[in-house]
């Protein structure tokens, strides 16, 4: 019994033309990895609502339900907080740029983005107040709204990642000059 499906000499049909997923410019992407610092919190949170939904259930077995699903109710919050972190970050696809933050999203259409750059100023040093000296991509717009940088090199993706900075920034630079105004 032949197995073409195994055999390298198989005839390839038409459907193999179908572009793969990451060829779909429409599609909302992330230009980089997240950084190792923002796995690790989102891990940890994860790791604390597990012991959290332990709790749930051991409180539901020898407690009252309401108090098992406040505390069902807390885990569901850390973990809705571990994927949002995990989500936080720029994001690009043929129709803009979205910059996606803790409890805010912003989407600039390419029709509003008049340049992209990275320039250097002090940066916040993993969000906190601290600033260092370092590298900001920042986003200039039609309107005249300021927006904060899209990502430092002293964020929770790029600390001590300083050339995984430069090809992201260079990476979401390269879409504002294909998609952008001309």
């Amino acid at each position: 019994m032949p197995l073409p499906f195994l055999t390298a000499d198989r005839v390839f049909e038409a459907a193999d033309d179908v572009p793969l997923p990451y060829d779909d410019r429409d599609r909302w992407r992330r230009p980089y990895r997240p950084g190792p610092w923002r796995v690790a919190v989102a891990a940890l949170a994860l790791l604390l609502a597990s012991f959290v939904l332990f709790a749930a259930v051991i409180i539901a077995a020898t407690a009252e339900l309401t108090s098992a699903g406040i505390v069902f109710a807390l885990a569901l919050l850390v973990i809705a907080a571990a994927l949002r972190l995990l989500r936080m970050g720029v994001w690009v696809s043929a129709r803009g740029l979205r910059h996606v933050g803790f409890l805010t999203t912003r989407t600039a259409p390419w029709a509003q983005v008049v340049s992209v750059r990275t320039v250097q100023q002090p940066v916040r040093w993993l969000g906190l107040p601290r600033t260092v000296q370092g590298q900001a991509l920042l986003l200039g717009r039609r309107e005249a709204g300021g927006m904060p940088p899209l990502m430092t090199t002293h964020n929770a993706d790029f600390l001590g990642r300083a050339v995984a900075f430069d090809r992201a920034a260079d990476s979401v630079e390269v879409w504002a000059e294909e998609y952008g105004p001309r």
